[in-house]
């Protein structure tokens, strides 16, 4: 049976090593690829270009400035036809804000907006409401703002919050990190939070002291990224990289199954030792003697 385990062990770390090392140079392909252009940068105090035109969902050009002032906003850098991440962002801070005390259009407010210069006004409009009905407050509708704007403008924003971003033609994707940033009514960055969840203690915090024009301290550099395979290319993504942790997974089932199988072996060749049959194939049955 020592021999059995042996084996087990040694195919396993073989069959590891088989997978850790794919695994490795496709993370490798990944920094070197597409990830170089993917970021987002802390830039807190720095202040943004008030005097920027967007457009809102209902099609009204709306300068950036003219939604600071009176109250912090919380900014969400995000594409409304994304099939990935700037969903699952949406959702978890509609989750976030919704036990807070704070109420937008009241004591803060909400701003998204699309890194696509291609999106348009009805689909912003269709996830605006959708987020509002989640949110479920009467009246945040004021508070609530999906901006779009030409590529100058977009580009001149995600500069300044430090976001960086690539476009696929091939598949007509964006590659991004996932985040938001809390900014000071007088416009300047006060706060940066990485991922999709967001603590709703700390997250109304950070709101209240922007209100009082204080700016945040920054924090761990920990990004969620949203990319695609780009099969015309060959890069990496995630989504070969949870191919092969699933395929890593399927091996370890595996090889699980095989030491089953191997302990029920000796398993019940002990029990057939003990009780004075002989188990081995072509065997002589009962010891009479």
């Amino acid at each position: 049976m020592n021999t059995a385990i042996k084996w087990v062990a040694t195919a396993f770390l073989a069959l590891a090593g088989a997978v850790a090392l794919p695994a490795r140079g496709m993370a490798q392909a990944v920094v070197a690829g597409k990830v170089k252009d993917i970021g987002f940068e802390q830039k807190l105090g720095d202040r943004l270009p008030l005097d920027l035109t967007f457009s809102d969902d209902s099609g009204r050009l709306i300068k950036l400035g003219d939604l600071l002032g009176k109250r912090p906003i919380v900014l969400a850098p995000v594409y409304y036809r994304c099939p990935l991440l700037c969903n699952q962002l949406l959702t978890g801070l509609t989750r976030s804000l919704k036990p807070m005390k704070a109420t937008t259009g009241v004591d803060y407010d909400l701003v998204a907006f699309s890194f696509d210069p291609e999106d348009e006004p009805s689909v912003a409009h269709a996830k605006k409401a959708g987020y509002l009905e989640r949110y479920g407050r009467p009246g945040a509708e004021k508070g609530w703002h999906f901006l779009m704007g030409d590529q100058a403008a977009i580009e001149a924003l995600s500069k300044a919050i430090g976001f960086r971003y690539t476009y696929n033609p091939q598949t007509k994707l964006y590659a991004h990190a996932s985040g938001v940033v809390v900014v000071t009514p007088d416009g300047r960055i006060a706060r940066y939070f990485y991922g999709v969840d967001f603590p709703t203690r700390e997250l109304e915090g950070e709101i209240a002291r922007a209100a009082s024009n204080q700016i945040g301290s920054p924090i761990g550099k920990l990004l969620l990224l949203c990319y695609d395979y780009d099969a015309a290319t060959g890069k990496y993504t995630l989504s070969i990289l949870r191919l092969i942790r699933v395929l890593g997974s399927a091996t370890a089932l595996a090889l699980f199954g095989f030491m089953f199988v191997m302990f029920r072996r000796d398993y019940q060749g002990k029990v057939g030792r003990s009780s004075g049959l002989d188990t081995t194939p072509n065997g002589p049955g009962p010891n009479n003697s």
